[in-house]
C-alpha cells in the first residue's frame, strides 16, 4: 500500500531533507508541503493523504496542535514529527487528535514505519515520548491548593495576570508565585501547558 503523505514544517530545509529521505522510500508518496498550520489545514482538505506529518511550532499563525484539531476530525491521520517532547506538548498533541508522535532523531526506517502505521490508524510513540506518557500515567496525580486551582480556572478562561489578581482580589505579584508553583507540580513552564495538563487530569471544573 503507498501511503500518501503532506508534509507540514515552516523550514524549508527541513522539508527538502523529507523530500529526499520519503522519496527512497517505494510505499510512500508525498502530495504536498505546507510551511504554516493553515496551508496545512487547507491541503489535508483539499488533497485528503493518508498521513500529514506535522511538526508542532510553526512560525506566526497557528501553531501544529491547532492544525492537527482541525484535520483529525476530517479522517486524515496525523503523525507529529517534532523535536519538542515535553509533557505538555505530548498532551496538547495527543489531545487534539494526533494518531502518533515522532521526534526527529528517530532513524529512518522508524519513521518510514510509524508513517505505515499511522496510515492504518494506529498509534506510534517515540521510545522517549513513550517513556515520558508512561511515567506521567504511574505518577500520582499533583495536589494544587485550592488558590492555586481558582488560578487555574482562570487561566483556562484566559485571562492574564492582571485580570487573575482582579478578580481573585489578590496582587500580581502573588499571582505570578502561585504560577510558579502550579508550572513546578504540573511539570510544565508555559501558560497553555498548565492548562493542557490539567485538562488532562481532571483538575479544572
Amino acid at each position: 500500500m503507498t501511503v500518501r503523505i503532506l508534509l507540514c514544517d515552516d523550514h524549508v530545509v527541513v522539508r527538502a531533507g523529507l523530500l529526499a529521505l520519503l522519496g527512497s522510500a517505494e510505499d510512500i508518496e508525498v502530495v504536498g508541503e505546507a510551511g504554516t498550520g493553515e496551508e496545512a489545514v487547507a491541503l489535508a482538505t483539499k488533497l485528503k493523504p493518508d498521513v500529514v506529518l506535522m511538526d508542532l511550532q510553526l512560525g506566526p499563525g497557528i501553531d501544529g496542535v491547532e492544525a492537527t484539531r482541525q484535520i483529525a476530525p476530517t479522517g486524515v491521520h496525523v503523525l507529529v514529527l517534532t523535536t519538542y517532547d515535553t509533557d505538555a506538548d505530548i498532551t496538547r498533541a495527543i489531545e487534539a487528535g494526533a494518531t502518533g508522535y515522532l521526534l526527529k532523531a528517530e532513524r529512518p526506517e522508524e519513521l518510514f514505519a510509524a508513517i505505515q502505521a499511522a496510515a492504518q490508524g494506529r498509534t506510534t510513540l517515540s521510545a522517549p515520548v513513550a517513556s515520558r506518557v508512561m511515567a506521567r500515567m504511574r505518577s500520582p496525580q499533583p495536589t494544587l491548593t485550592e488558590r492555586e486551582l481558582e488560578i487555574l480556572g482562570e487561566l483556562a478562561r484566559g485571562l492574564g495576570n492582571r485580570e487573575i489578581a482582579r478578580a481573585l482580589f489578590i496582587s500580581e505579584a502573588t499571582v505570578k508565585t502561585h504560577l510558579g508553583r502550579i508550572y513546578d507540580k504540573l511539570g510544565v513552564d508555559t501558560r497553555a501547558g498548565a492548562v493542557a495538563v490539567a485538562k488532562e487530569q481532571r483538575l479544572l471544573s
